[in-house]
């Protein structure tokens, strides 16, 4: 049985074993998971190191790349800050470079700016005196229109002389409007022409058109004026120059029609020519076209051969007055005239006749009357009262404003007139003028009209040579509306002496 051991010995003995295997292959285990453990720590700790080594790697990395990266920043910003120096001084390379442009821009803009303005300046400039010169050209041609005529005209005497023979007095008219009509005149100043013949009384009727106010160039003269912008400035032509131009034109131009007239005719068939010169224009006040006549006259070819028409010093309105020419007293505010007719005596040179009275107003003032009218009103008052009477020229006439005959047989014989258009009182010399110029013509009798009053003086002087007559404005008045039917005005400023209201009005 020593030999022998029990089961339970051995089931001991087989767990003894079994707990010693057992704890031996534990503590193997934990050998095996120490050696492992120890492996493992040497593999951690490893990795540990290379895992610090790595990181320690791309730490160096990172700060070497950041070291990179900001060199490189650093580099680019250097760059860049040298891009921008760069740029600015390019771009202020340009700026200055476009400034001087500009500037030089500027200048030559400015240089051209005053280049264009001086030759503006000289443009204008040459332009008024362009203007000027052609407003004193037009000036000069309004002067110049009576000695400018053609020379040649009397050329065609013989052609007026065949034109009647072939057609009578028609053909003298087609000839005379075809030549006058075919003369050059200054631009503005041919007007139409209508001719009318009277072969028994050798007389031509010729009508013209006369220009209108406008021809008259309205300035003087244009002036440069450096405004902004520069402009031309007309000087402005004064009223009274206008007034005076064109009443010179129209009687430059009457003139000149006549002397035509009587170079195209033949003196055996044309021994006079009146002359009617109208305007076509409209009335101011109604609109209206009125042609107003501005000139009227007639005259023989030998009274109107004693003007030297070409003389420079020759005043125009100065001939028609001598001619006795019915003339407006304001031809520029397009005044008109009745034409005229004409009387001949043979010891005067005599005006033409004139109705003044059928032109008159209901109740005129004689003070308003031109002189030529007066006259002529003074003319037919005495025809009225039974004399037969003349106006006589407006020079050349010894003081004598008309001539009158009394054709009674034993106290007519020839009367001397003298009109006196005044507001004054006829001074005594006029009185005493008028007995020479009786004792002259050997005039029975001398009549001084006035449309004023005489003086003490006067009156006695009249009274002592017996043969002169005195009639004031208070008598004319009264004759006047006892021969005429006119009932006068006298628009004197003052009464005057011995005088009362109603005899002025």
């Amino acid at each position: 049985m020593a030999r022998k051991k029990s089961l339970t010995a051995q089931l001991l003995q087989t767990y003894r074993d079994a707990q010693k295997a057992k704890a031996a292959a534990a503590r193997k285990a934990e050998a095996e998971r120490n050696r492992q453990a120890r492996v493992a720590g040497r593999e951690t700790a490893q990795r540990v190191k290379e895992e610090a080594r790595r990181e320690r790697e791309r730490a160096q990395t990172w700060v070497r790349a950041q070291k990179e990266k900001e060199a490189q920043r650093s580099a680019e910003s250097r760059k860049a800050e040298q891009i921008v120096r760069d740029l600015e001084k390019r771009e202020a390379a340009r700026a200055r470079a476009l400034e001087q442009k500009k500037r030089a821009e500027a200048r030559e803009k400015a240089g051209a700016e005053r280049q264009a303005k001086q030759q503006m300046s000289d443009l204008l400039r040459q332009e008024a005196a362009l203007r000027t010169t052609e407003i004193e050209k037009q000036v000069q041609g309004l002067v110049s229109v009576l000695t400018a005529r053609p020379g040649d005209l009397q050329a065609f005497r013989l052609k007026g002389q065949e034109a009647f023979g072939n057609s009578g007095s028609d053909g003298l008219i087609s000839h005379v409007e075809q030549v006058l009509g075919k003369i050059d005149y200054p631009e503005g100043l041919r007007g139409g022409r209508r001719a009318a013949f009277l072969p028994e009384a050798k007389e031509l009727v010729l009508e013209v058109d006369l220009p209108g106010q406008t021809v008259v160039p309205a300035a003087t003269q244009y002036r440069y004026k450096a405004s902004v912008p520069p402009t031309l400035v007309p000087q402005p032509r004064k009223e009274a120059e206008c007034k005076a131009l064109y009443r010179d034109l129209v009687a430059r131009l009457a003139l000149r029609a006549m002397a035509e007239a009587f170079a195209v005719t033949p003196p055996s068939l044309v021994d006079e020519v009146a002359f009617n010169g109208h305007v076509n224009a409209k009335d101011r006040a109604t609109g209206k076209a009125i042609r107003p006549c501005l000139v009227s006259l007639r005259v023989t070819r030998e009274t109107f051969e004693d003007l030297v028409l070409d003389e420079p010093e020759l005043d125009p309105v100065q001939s028609l007055r001598f001619l006795n020419a019915i003339v407006s007293q304001h031809p520029y505010d397009l005044e008109p005239v009745r034409p005229v007719v004409t009387f001949d005596l043979a010891k005067y040179k005599l005006a033409p006749e004139r109705d003044v009275v059928a032109g008159l107003d209901s109740r005129p003032d004689l003070v308003a009357l031109d002189p030529i009218e007066f006259e002529h009103l003074i003319r037919r008052l005495f025809e009225k009262i039974g004399l037969k009477s003349w106006v006589t020229q407006a020079s050349r006439d010894d003081g004598v404003d008309a001539v009158a005959v009394n054709e009674e047989p034993l106290i007519g014989g020839l009367c001397i007139i003298q009109a006196k258009r005044s507001k004054n009182a006829v001074p005594a010399e006029a009185v005493r003028a008028l007995a020479g110029v009786m004792h002259d013509k050997a005039a029975a009798k001398g009549i001084v009209v006035t449309t004023a009053w005489f003086g003490k003086a006067s009156w006695d002087f009249a009274h002592r040579t017996g043969r002169m007559e005195l009639i004031d404005g208070r008598h004319l008045k009264a004759l006047l509306l006892e021969h005429l039917g006119i009932d006068a005005l006298i628009g004197l400023p003052k009464l005057p002496p011995g005088w009362e209201t109603r005899d002025l009005h």
